[in-house]
């Protein structure tokens, strides 16, 4: 699957809306019948478009009341040392998210947590225990202003 249609698309914006449609849902949405639906759907799947299916939950309601942004400078930034240190955030269950990042710092992850107390020994004896870590810089969001996982699809289609 090389070229995206507008079917394609339509099911791609249906499904990170509300992944959790039946075929027959989706279909009758982006106009086609159950069955070609399906077989798109599949296509999407195993071309790597789609990666997965999730559920999204409410940090605050199971008691993640922080979430900070933690910039973390390595130490050393060759291959093997970056390489573990990129192996061991991986294993971090509160680190939802990890970026190698480009200007000040090596990585920036998004980090939660019970309350400010509980990060600030998480900090203290996680990561900046962490191999090849000669700092980190942390600030916290004081408040959400947006945030979805879908991703914009309208520069998919060439301009007509």
């Amino acid at each position: 699957m090389e070229m995206l249609d507008k079917f394609d698309l339509s099911i791609l914006q249906e499904l990170q809306a509300n992944g959790r449609l039946t075929n027959a849902e989706l279909a009758q949405r982006v106009g086609l019948s159950a069955a070609p639906c399906w077989r798109r759907v599949r296509a999407l799947e195993e071309a790597g478009y789609i990666l997965g299916y999730h559920a999204e939950i409410d940090r605050h309601k199971i008691g993640l009341g922080v979430l900070a942004f933690v910039r973390l400078d390595a130490d050393r930034n060759t291959g093997d040392v970056t390489r573990e240190l990129e192996e061991a955030i991986k294993q971090i269950p509160e680190v939802v998210s990890c970026h190698y990042i480009s200007g000040a710092g090596t990585f920036e992850l998004q980090v939660v947590a019970r309350d400010l107390d509980a990060f600030s020994q998480f900090a203290r004896k996680v990561l900046i225990n962490l191999p090849n870590v000669k700092d980190l810089h942390t600030s916290f969001s004081l408040g959400q202003v947006k945030a979805s996982s879908a991703l914009p699809l309208g520069h998919v289609l060439p301009s007509r």
